[in-house]
């Protein structure tokens, strides 16, 4: 049996091993001695979209899941599997790109939160790595607490959720800045190809100079965002990334995510 995730309010000392964490690596009996424990679970949301032609399209899936899995190898918080397509509308005139729409994705999330709930799973903390889900992700948390409610659960009352968005966090932003200052963009960032750069060492030879990106702008749909961005970049230079920023961004990333978590283990209002 692999090592248990520690109890909510007292994080372990070190780092534990990916398979003491994972969710789907649990037996169904372990959950449920898990949740005499601890209330909490973190579910990674990420995106299957382009992130220009040298950027891998499910970036910003790998990104999250990888950050909210070294954040559950801190806390000992269990994390569920990645949901890898979000709201990606406004990519879709780049092949290879799968998006759900608003709703759908709304509908989705909102019976995650449902399903753990129903378990006793007080606390719902997304590592969120696509911008386009954040405006969806917090309408289907809105839902969900009044679903709860309406089912009469038992955690309704104690129900919260909360939305982190890695990219964001400000030491990372920070991070950003000293690397790569104005050339890190809005879309296929520096920063989050670096971090796959450090998770698929094999997405390094796809690595090469590009033409100055196009700036960022108004977006009004997928054909409208290719004639404003030809090769999907908004103002990034890419090529500024390495593996060990990566490195450097996962560690920073999730030692700042892990202080947010343990406020909200702890009895933190829903965001």
């Amino acid at each position: 049996m692999a090592p248990q995730a520690a109890a909510c309010g007292s994080f372990p000392a070190e780092p534990l091993p990916l398979e003491a964490v994972r969710l789907q690596l649990r037996t169904w009996p372990e959950v449920e001695s898990y949740l005499k424990r601890c209330k909490g679970v973190i579910v990674p949301l990420g995106s299957t979209e382009q992130h220009g032609p040298t950027g891998a399209i499910g970036t910003d899936a790998l990104t999250a899941e990888a950050v909210a899995l070294e954040l559950g190898r801190r806390s000992g918080v269990l994390v569920t599997p990645a949901q890898s397509f979000g709201m990606a509308e406004h990519h879709l005139g780049f092949p290879g790109t799968v998006s759900l729409q608003p709703a759908t994705l709304l509908a989705v999330l909102h019976d995650v939160v449902l399903s753990l709930a129903r378990h006793g799973f007080e606390r719902i903390y997304v590592v969120n790595g696509h911008g386009g889900n954040i405006a969806t992700t917090r309408a289907a948390f809105a839902q969900a607490y009044g679903t709860a409610a309406a089912r009469g659960l038992p955690v309704a009352g104690e129900l919260r959720c909360r939305l982190a968005n890695w990219f964001t966090a400000s030491p990372v932003m920070r991070l950003a800045r000293e690397l790569y200052g104005d050339r890190e963009g809005h879309h296929a960032t520096p920063s989050e190809i670096a971090l796959t750069l450090h998770l698929e060492p094999s997405l390094v030879a796809a690595q090469r100079p590009l033409p100055e990106a196009a700036p960022a702008g108004p977006i009004h749909g997928p054909e409208d965002f290719r004639r404003r961005h030809p090769d999907g970049r908004m103002g990034s230079d890419p090529y500024l990334a390495q593996a060990d920023h990566g490195a450097r961004f996962l560690d920073v990333a999730a030692a700042s995510l892990v202080e947010d978590l343990r406020d909200f283990l702890a009895d933190s209002p829903a965001v």
